[in-house]
């Protein structure tokens, strides 16, 4: 993290990623792309609900839509999201949120 502090940047993140609903979503989309619906199936939640939280995080960088057949797909963006053999991560630049065990 020897990058130089973005604080808009830096809050932009924290702030999409302050609701529990987002980081259940986060949480989801660790294992891979998923739509919409899957998510709202996951989550046990209305589709209008997860729609407007990947909004949120899609509007802050954190996910990816991708057009997969008829379908969009989200994706943790690649830029943020790390994979790791002790636990996933976002690497935020200003910080970084451990995602599972370290």
């Amino acid at each position: 993290m020897s990058k130089q502090l973005q604080p808009r940047t830096c809050a932009r993140f924290l702030k999409a990623l302050g609701d529990s609903e987002r980081l259940r979503i986060v949480e989801r989309l660790q294992s891979g792309p998923k739509n919409v619906s899957e998510l709202a199936l996951l989550l046990r939640d209305d589709l209008a609900n997860v729609s407007h939280h990947l909004k949120v995080l899609r509007r802050a960088g954190l996910v990816q839509p991708r057009k997969q057949g008829k379908f969009v797909v989200y994706v943790l963006h690649p830029d943020i999201f790390r994979k790791g053999q002790g636990g996933d991560c976002l690497d935020l630049g200003c910080c970084r949120l451990e995602l599972g065990t370290c």
